[in-house]
């Protein structure tokens, strides 16, 4: 317990360290004007225009209201990603068939980059909503399909074998077997699911929105307001680590239910 202790006080030691040492570089590049001030305010600027962001609107909506818009965006997305393929990574851990049917069509689009998406969205949805959504969607899904196929694919064949002695269909099979193993792999693959799906909201925001955190900072750019860029920087890290440390959480608690 007390090396727990002693570790987490080393960890906010450094991690104090590591933010002091990057504020000071950032401090000094201002000072010594590597840039002009227009293009780098100081880290306390950006801080004020943070705050200000969050009562007075810019593009039409508050910081808050901004992203709102892009965590709605993130969870239809993300959701999306997660109802399409945790039932299908484990029917192709079942099903030979299905696996050979699907395997060579997602190894062809796994690898396209999800920004790549940006205008055949803009195409399809304009600055809708389902443009975002797809982008976040491409992002988001091949790490869950990807996790969930993988912790089911390694179940004990006994256990399958058992259940269908039992007379268990292959819903039940899904649902009572493979998923429950698989639990741990696929809150796994969650979080790199969530990490990818916000990174591409954000891409997809800057081209295929009219609100948002992405779509702020681009307003922000085009009237040369680095400080407002720079503040929507600042929000999307503080989210994206929430998201993170929460699923992190999750993951825990999933790991100690099950050691219980």
């Amino acid at each position: 317990m007390k090396q727990e202790t002693l570790n987490r006080q080393e960890w906010i030691l450094y991690s104090l360290l590591g933010i002091g040492l990057f504020l000071s570089v950032w401090y000094g590049a201002v000072f010594l004007q590597v840039t002009p001030k227009q293009f780098l305010p100081a880290p306390h600027e950006v801080l004020d225009k943070l705050s200000s962001l969050l009562t007075q609107p810019f593009s039409g909506f508050t910081l808050l209201a901004h992203i709102a818009s892009s965590f709605q965006r993130f969870l239809y997305g993300f959701i999306l990603a997660i109802a399409i393929g945790i039932p299908l990574g484990l029917l192709m851990a079942l099903s030979k068939n299905i696996d050979r049917l699907i395997t060579p069509f997602f190894e062809s689009i796994r690898f396209i980059a999800p920004i790549a998406w940006v205008p055949f969205a803009a195409l399809w949805f304009g600055t809708g909503i389902g443009g975002p959504v797809l982008i976040i969607f491409m992002g988001a899904f091949p790490p869950v399909l990807i996790n969930t196929y993988r912790g089911a694919i390694h179940v004990d064949k006994k256990f399958i074998e058992a259940a269908q002695m039992l007379g268990a269909s292959k819903i039940r099979l899904m649902a009572e077997v493979l998923f429950p193993a698989a639990i741990p792999s696929i809150v796994a693959g969650l979080r790199i699911s969530a990490g990818l799906g916000w990174q591409s909201l954000i891409g997809a925001e800057l081209i295929v929105a009219s609100s948002g955190v992405g779509y702020m900072m681009v307003k922000g750019q085009a009237s040369i307001q680095t400080d407002i860029v720079m503040s929507g920087m600042v929000a999307i890290g503080i989210i994206g680590l929430v998201i993170d440390v929460c699923l992190r959480m999750t993951e825990k608690l999933v790991s100690k239910y099950r050691e219980n």
